[in-house]
């Protein structure tokens, strides 16, 4: 029979362990932070991948978890929870794809307009909701300035608290709150009712 109950004398089970604990016993034993890959890399690809394509949202997570290890001994241990940490690094590398998600934007654009909104929806149906790709929702994103794009999607494709926002971003939660506020509104102008109220 398997001893499920901790043990005292050693560390916690991964599953029972917080990611600053992971993080922590890393330092000793870097393999640990493989626990943390198997936890956050799936929602880290899912957003990427949403932002980017498949390409380079692998390409995103897998320089996300590189720098995130190499700069772990820097993670406030305060914070037991470390996706709002990797995101913060996420953000980052898809800044750097700045180009490919513009160039993203503008081919779901003109898949829209040659095959359909409803075969569009069915070849990204994997990676958002068919609403989600409407036509006008790529075209309102793609109008948003970077760093209003970046709150809005935080928000509402990573599921981070508006808190968790402004640790990942490194900016104070009023600035995440006017932010939204101006990336709602412009969304808004540009969707038709049912839409914008379903994303914002």
């Amino acid at each position: 029979m398997i001893d499920t109950e901790r043990r005292v004398d050693g560390p916690p089970a991964a599953a029972e362990s917080t990611d600053a604990e992971i993080i922590t016993a890393s330092l000793a034993e870097p393999d640990r932070f493989g626990v943390l890959y198997e936890r956050h890399a799936g929602v880290l690809h899912g957003y990427a991948y949403r932002r980017l394509g498949r390409e380079a949202a692998e390409d995103v997570v897998a320089e996300t978890f590189m720098k995130a290890f190499r700069a772990r001994r820097t993670y406030d241990l305060r914070h037991s929870d470390a996706r709002p940490w990797f995101f913060a690094i996420a953000i980052r590398e898809i800044a750097r794809h700045h180009r490919v998600e513009q160039a993203r934007y503008r081919a779901l654009l003109r898949s829209a307009r040659d095959r359909g909104a409803e075969d569009l929806a069915d070849r990204v149906a994997d990676a958002a909701s068919a609403r989600a790709w409407r036509r006008p929702l790529v075209e309102a994103l793609a109008r948003l300035s970077r760093r209003d794009r970046d709150v809005l999607l935080l928000i509402a494709w990573a599921d981070l608290t508006y808190e968790e926002v402004a640790r990942a971003l490194g900016i104070p939660l009023g600035t995440v709150r006017s932010r939204l506020h101006r990336a709602r509104r412009n969304i808004r102008k540009c969707l038709p009712g049912d839409i914008a109220q379903e994303l914002t």
